[in-house]
Protein backbone atom coordinates (compact mmCIF):
# COMPACT_ATOMS: atom_id res chain seq x y z
CA UNK A 1 0.00 0.00 0.00
CA UNK A 2 1.22 3.32 -1.10
CA UNK A 3 2.06 5.54 2.16
CA UNK A 4 0.81 9.19 2.81
CA UNK A 5 3.20 11.70 3.59
CA UNK A 6 2.05 15.55 4.60
CA UNK A 7 5.22 18.39 4.11
CA UNK A 8 4.14 21.14 6.66
CA UNK A 9 6.45 23.61 5.05
CA UNK A 10 6.14 27.70 3.82
CA UNK A 11 4.68 27.96 0.16
CA UNK A 12 5.95 26.00 -2.04
CA UNK A 13 5.68 28.36 -5.16
CA UNK A 14 8.41 30.15 -3.73
CA UNK A 15 10.97 27.46 -2.84
CA UNK A 16 14.51 27.82 -4.96
CA UNK A 17 14.50 24.00 -6.61
CA UNK A 18 18.41 24.21 -7.20
CA UNK A 19 18.94 24.44 -2.97
CA UNK A 20 16.13 23.01 -1.51
CA UNK A 21 16.59 20.08 0.64
CA UNK A 22 12.12 19.51 1.54
CA UNK A 23 11.84 19.53 -2.30
CA UNK A 24 14.41 16.37 -3.01
CA UNK A 25 12.72 15.01 -0.16
CA UNK A 26 9.49 15.23 -1.45
CA UNK A 27 10.98 14.11 -5.05
CA UNK A 28 12.57 10.96 -3.45
CA UNK A 29 8.97 10.20 -1.89
CA UNK A 30 7.42 10.25 -5.11
CA UNK A 31 10.03 7.85 -6.53
CA UNK A 32 8.64 5.79 -3.66
CA UNK A 33 5.20 5.75 -4.86
CA UNK A 34 4.28 7.76 -1.86
CA UNK A 35 1.37 10.03 -2.13
CA UNK A 36 2.20 13.87 -1.12
CA UNK A 37 0.00 16.63 0.52
CA UNK A 38 1.01 19.91 0.91
CA UNK A 39 -0.01 22.18 3.60
CA UNK A 40 0.97 25.40 5.20
CA UNK A 41 1.94 25.04 9.29
CA UNK A 42 -1.34 28.20 9.25
CA UNK A 43 -3.31 24.93 7.72
CA UNK A 44 -3.28 23.25 10.99
CA UNK A 45 -5.14 22.70 13.36
CA UNK A 46 -7.38 21.07 16.81
CA UNK A 47 -10.37 20.55 16.44
CA UNK A 48 -12.52 18.61 19.33
CA UNK A 49 -9.52 16.30 20.12
CA UNK A 50 -8.05 15.61 16.74
CA UNK A 51 -5.34 17.46 14.86
CA UNK A 52 -6.48 18.22 11.24
CA UNK A 53 -4.86 19.65 8.45
CA UNK A 54 -6.37 21.77 4.96
CA UNK A 55 -4.10 19.95 2.66
CA UNK A 56 -3.76 20.00 -1.18
CA UNK A 57 -2.12 16.99 -3.57
CA UNK A 58 1.07 18.03 -4.44
CA UNK A 59 3.33 16.88 -7.21
CA UNK A 60 6.61 17.51 -8.15
CA UNK A 61 9.34 17.89 -10.59
CA UNK A 62 12.58 19.58 -11.16
CA UNK A 63 11.68 21.83 -13.91
CA UNK A 64 11.99 25.51 -13.59
CA UNK A 65 8.99 27.79 -13.53
CA UNK A 66 7.08 24.50 -13.36
CA UNK A 67 8.04 22.55 -10.38
CA UNK A 68 4.92 21.21 -8.71
CA UNK A 69 1.17 20.91 -8.96
CA UNK A 70 -1.60 21.53 -6.31
CA UNK A 71 -4.58 19.83 -6.30
CA UNK A 72 -7.87 21.09 -4.68
CA UNK A 73 -7.87 21.23 -0.64
CA UNK A 74 -9.40 19.33 1.56
CA UNK A 75 -9.53 18.93 5.40
CA UNK A 76 -8.05 15.72 6.82
CA UNK A 77 -7.22 14.16 10.19
CA UNK A 78 -3.07 14.15 10.33
CA UNK A 79 -3.28 10.98 12.31
CA UNK A 80 -5.81 9.19 11.15
CA UNK A 81 -5.04 9.35 7.05
CA UNK A 82 -1.17 10.33 7.13
CA UNK A 83 1.75 7.96 7.25
CA UNK A 84 4.29 10.49 7.97
CA UNK A 85 4.57 14.10 8.53
CA UNK A 86 7.95 16.06 6.96
CA UNK A 87 7.82 18.77 10.06
CA UNK A 88 9.98 21.46 7.31
CA UNK A 89 8.60 25.18 7.60
CA UNK A 90 11.54 27.65 8.24
CA UNK A 91 12.10 29.44 11.60
CA UNK A 92 11.91 31.84 13.35
CA UNK A 93 10.91 29.57 16.62
CA UNK A 94 8.86 31.48 17.70
CA UNK A 95 5.49 30.47 19.95
CA UNK A 96 3.89 29.36 16.59
CA UNK A 97 6.14 27.11 16.05
CA UNK A 98 6.49 25.58 19.43
CA UNK A 99 2.35 25.53 19.01
CA UNK A 100 2.98 22.86 15.91
CA UNK A 101 5.41 21.06 18.01
CA UNK A 102 2.53 20.51 20.64
CA UNK A 103 0.18 19.80 18.15
CA UNK A 104 2.36 17.34 15.93
CA UNK A 105 3.66 15.61 19.25
CA UNK A 106 -0.32 14.40 20.25
CA UNK A 107 -0.07 12.12 16.83
CA UNK A 108 3.30 11.53 17.02
CA UNK A 109 4.09 8.35 17.05
CA UNK A 110 0.44 6.71 15.44
CA UNK A 111 1.74 9.22 12.70
CA UNK A 112 5.82 9.66 12.66
CA UNK A 113 6.72 12.74 12.58
CA UNK A 114 10.24 14.03 11.44
CA UNK A 115 11.76 15.07 13.17
CA UNK A 116 10.11 14.26 16.81
CA UNK A 117 8.07 17.54 16.88
CA UNK A 118 8.77 17.08 21.44
CA UNK A 119 12.19 17.08 20.85
CA UNK A 120 12.49 19.89 18.10
CA UNK A 121 10.95 21.98 20.38
CA UNK A 122 13.27 20.97 23.19
CA UNK A 123 16.79 21.09 21.29
CA UNK A 124 16.70 24.68 19.44
CA UNK A 125 19.80 24.78 17.64
CA UNK A 126 21.90 27.39 19.96
CA UNK A 127 20.68 25.69 22.81
CA UNK A 128 20.76 22.52 22.15
CA UNK A 129 24.73 22.76 21.57
CA UNK A 130 25.06 23.85 25.08
CA UNK A 131 24.52 20.07 25.96
CA UNK A 132 27.75 19.67 25.03
CA UNK A 133 29.79 22.73 26.64
CA UNK A 134 33.58 20.87 25.73
CA UNK A 135 32.68 21.14 22.55
CA UNK A 136 31.46 24.59 22.22
CA UNK A 137 33.42 27.91 21.39
CA UNK A 138 33.43 30.08 25.15
CA UNK A 139 30.06 31.10 25.37
CA UNK A 140 27.77 33.66 27.58
CA UNK A 141 23.94 33.53 26.98
CA UNK A 142 22.44 36.96 28.68
CA UNK A 143 20.17 39.71 28.54
CA UNK A 144 22.95 41.75 30.80
CA UNK A 145 25.20 44.12 29.09
CA UNK A 146 27.36 44.23 32.43
CA UNK A 147 27.72 40.41 31.50
CA UNK A 148 28.69 40.86 28.15
CA UNK A 149 31.35 43.50 28.88
CA UNK A 150 32.93 41.12 31.43
CA UNK A 151 32.92 38.41 28.96
CA UNK A 152 34.46 41.00 26.63
CA UNK A 153 37.15 41.40 28.65
CA UNK A 154 37.63 37.96 29.21
CA UNK A 155 37.74 37.06 25.16
CA UNK A 156 38.14 40.50 23.78
CA UNK A 157 37.12 39.69 19.86
CA UNK A 158 32.91 38.76 19.80
CA UNK A 159 30.33 37.03 17.76
CA UNK A 160 26.98 38.51 18.86
CA UNK A 161 23.96 36.67 18.07
CA UNK A 162 19.86 36.34 19.07
CA UNK A 163 19.71 33.10 20.72
CA UNK A 164 16.10 31.98 18.46
CA UNK A 165 17.73 33.67 15.56
CA UNK A 166 18.32 32.00 12.43
CA UNK A 167 19.78 32.04 8.53
CA UNK A 168 22.67 34.41 9.90
CA UNK A 169 20.40 37.22 10.62
CA UNK A 170 21.31 39.50 13.51
CA UNK A 171 25.02 37.91 13.91
CA UNK A 172 27.41 40.48 14.47
CA UNK A 173 30.71 40.32 15.02
CA UNK A 174 32.14 42.62 17.75
CA UNK A 175 35.74 43.74 17.44
CA UNK A 176 37.84 44.94 20.64
CA UNK A 177 38.11 47.95 19.87
CA UNK A 178 34.08 48.61 18.66
CA UNK A 179 32.24 51.12 20.42
CA UNK A 180 29.01 49.84 19.24
CA UNK A 181 28.81 47.16 21.29
CA UNK A 182 25.98 49.01 24.26
CA UNK A 183 24.13 50.42 21.48
CA UNK A 184 23.48 46.80 19.86
CA UNK A 185 22.66 45.38 23.07
CA UNK A 186 19.99 48.13 23.67
CA UNK A 187 18.87 47.61 20.11
CA UNK A 188 18.17 43.77 20.65
CA UNK A 189 16.64 44.47 24.01
CA UNK A 190 14.09 46.96 22.03
CA UNK A 191 13.24 44.65 19.39
CA UNK A 192 13.24 41.04 21.61
CA UNK A 193 12.75 39.61 24.71
CA UNK A 194 14.99 36.61 24.37
CA UNK A 195 18.36 37.07 25.30
CA UNK A 196 21.64 37.04 23.26
CA UNK A 197 24.53 34.14 23.02
CA UNK A 198 27.59 35.82 23.27
CA UNK A 199 30.75 33.75 21.96
CA UNK A 200 34.34 34.23 21.35
CA UNK A 201 35.13 34.44 18.12
CA UNK A 202 36.75 31.84 16.26
CA UNK A 203 39.32 33.14 13.32
CA UNK A 204 39.12 29.96 11.78
CA UNK A 205 35.83 30.99 10.25
CA UNK A 206 37.64 33.06 7.41
CA UNK A 207 38.36 29.38 6.68
CA UNK A 208 34.88 28.23 6.57
CA UNK A 209 31.76 27.23 8.18
CA UNK A 210 31.56 23.50 8.39
CA UNK A 211 27.78 21.63 8.15
CA UNK A 212 27.34 18.64 8.26
CA UNK A 213 24.90 16.57 7.95
CA UNK A 214 23.74 13.61 10.36
CA UNK A 215 21.04 10.88 9.70
CA UNK A 216 19.98 8.99 12.23
CA UNK A 217 22.72 10.13 14.14
CA UNK A 218 25.28 9.03 11.75
CA UNK A 219 27.63 11.55 9.24
CA UNK A 220 26.91 11.36 5.58
CA UNK A 221 28.55 14.51 4.29
CA UNK A 222 29.43 17.78 4.51
CA UNK A 223 29.96 20.99 2.69
CA UNK A 224 32.52 24.00 3.84
CA UNK A 225 31.22 27.35 3.55
CA UNK A 226 33.32 30.26 2.99
CA UNK A 227 32.78 33.75 3.87
CA UNK A 228 32.49 36.22 1.38
CA UNK A 229 35.33 39.07 1.64
CA UNK A 230 34.69 41.46 4.65
CA UNK A 231 31.52 39.17 5.84
CA UNK A 232 32.14 36.97 9.28
CA UNK A 233 28.74 35.13 8.27
CA UNK A 234 29.66 32.36 5.39
CA UNK A 235 25.27 31.35 5.20
CA UNK A 236 25.34 31.31 1.41
CA UNK A 237 22.61 33.97 0.78
CA UNK A 238 24.79 36.27 2.13
CA UNK A 239 27.45 35.73 -0.19
CA UNK A 240 28.94 32.75 1.24
CA UNK A 241 30.45 30.09 -0.98
CA UNK A 242 29.78 26.23 -0.82
CA UNK A 243 33.21 23.98 -1.52
CA UNK A 244 33.61 19.79 -1.41
CA UNK A 245 35.11 18.82 2.11
CA UNK A 246 35.70 15.93 3.76
CA UNK A 247 35.68 15.37 7.69
CA UNK A 248 38.38 16.08 9.78
CA UNK A 249 39.52 13.52 13.10
CA UNK A 250 37.92 16.26 15.13
CA UNK A 251 35.01 16.70 13.03
CA UNK A 252 34.82 12.97 13.46
CA UNK A 253 35.28 12.74 17.21
CA UNK A 254 32.15 15.57 17.45
CA UNK A 255 29.62 13.40 15.41
CA UNK A 256 30.48 9.99 17.59
CA UNK A 257 29.65 12.62 20.57
CA UNK A 258 26.54 13.68 19.71
CA UNK A 259 25.07 11.22 17.30
CA UNK A 260 23.91 8.93 20.00
CA UNK A 261 21.52 11.86 21.54
CA UNK A 262 20.18 12.49 17.97
CA UNK A 263 19.49 8.71 17.58
CA UNK A 264 17.44 8.89 20.88
CA UNK A 265 15.21 11.53 20.37
CA UNK A 266 14.16 10.73 16.98
CA UNK A 267 16.00 13.72 15.17
CA UNK A 268 16.80 11.90 11.90
CA UNK A 269 17.70 14.82 9.92
CA UNK A 270 19.98 16.78 11.59
CA UNK A 271 22.72 19.48 10.35
CA UNK A 272 25.41 20.16 12.78
CA UNK A 273 27.38 23.45 11.99
CA UNK A 274 31.47 23.47 12.92
CA UNK A 275 33.82 25.86 12.95
CA UNK A 276 37.41 25.22 13.34
CA UNK A 277 37.52 22.63 16.13
CA UNK A 278 34.22 24.21 17.63
CA UNK A 279 30.66 23.04 17.13
CA UNK A 280 28.74 26.04 17.18
CA UNK A 281 25.15 24.82 15.96
CA UNK A 282 22.70 21.73 15.89
CA UNK A 283 20.31 22.27 13.31
CA UNK A 284 16.87 20.13 13.68
CA UNK A 285 14.53 22.73 12.86
CA UNK A 286 14.86 22.08 9.34
CA UNK A 287 17.88 21.74 8.00
CA UNK A 288 19.69 22.15 4.50
CA UNK A 289 22.33 21.61 2.74
CA UNK A 290 21.11 17.83 0.74
CA UNK A 291 21.62 19.07 -2.72
CA UNK A 292 24.89 21.13 -2.22
CA UNK A 293 26.30 17.93 -0.67
CA UNK A 294 24.70 16.06 -3.22
CA UNK A 295 26.60 17.40 -5.91
CA UNK A 296 29.73 17.82 -4.71
CA UNK A 297 29.48 14.26 -3.87
CA UNK A 298 27.64 12.43 -6.43
CA UNK A 299 25.27 11.10 -3.58
CA UNK A 300 21.57 10.85 -2.81
CA UNK A 301 21.29 11.71 0.71
CA UNK A 302 17.23 12.65 0.75
CA UNK A 303 17.36 8.48 -0.06
CA UNK A 304 19.37 7.98 3.21
CA UNK A 305 16.73 9.73 4.95
CA UNK A 306 13.54 8.01 4.20
CA UNK A 307 15.43 4.41 4.41
CA UNK A 308 16.07 5.95 8.10
CA UNK A 309 12.47 6.57 8.03
CA UNK A 310 10.94 3.38 6.47
CA UNK A 311 13.68 1.11 9.06
CA UNK A 312 11.08 3.37 12.12
CA UNK A 313 8.28 2.25 10.44
CA UNK A 314 9.16 -1.12 10.30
Amino acid sequence: MSRIVAIQMDPVEHINIKGDSTFVMGLEALERGYQLYHYHPDDMFYDQGRVKAQVRPLMLRYEHGNHYDLGAPKIIDLARETDVILMRQDPPFDMNYITATHLLEAIHPETFVVNHPGHVRNAPEKLFVTDFPDLMPPTLITRSLDRIRDFRKQHKDLIVKPLFGNGGAGVFHIKPDDENLASLVELFAVQSREPLMVQAYVPAVRKGDKRIILIDGKPVGAINRVPADGEARSNMHVGGVAEKSLLTARENEICERIGPELKKRDLIFVGIDVIGDYLTEINVTSPTGLQEINRFDGSKLESLIWDAIETRLG
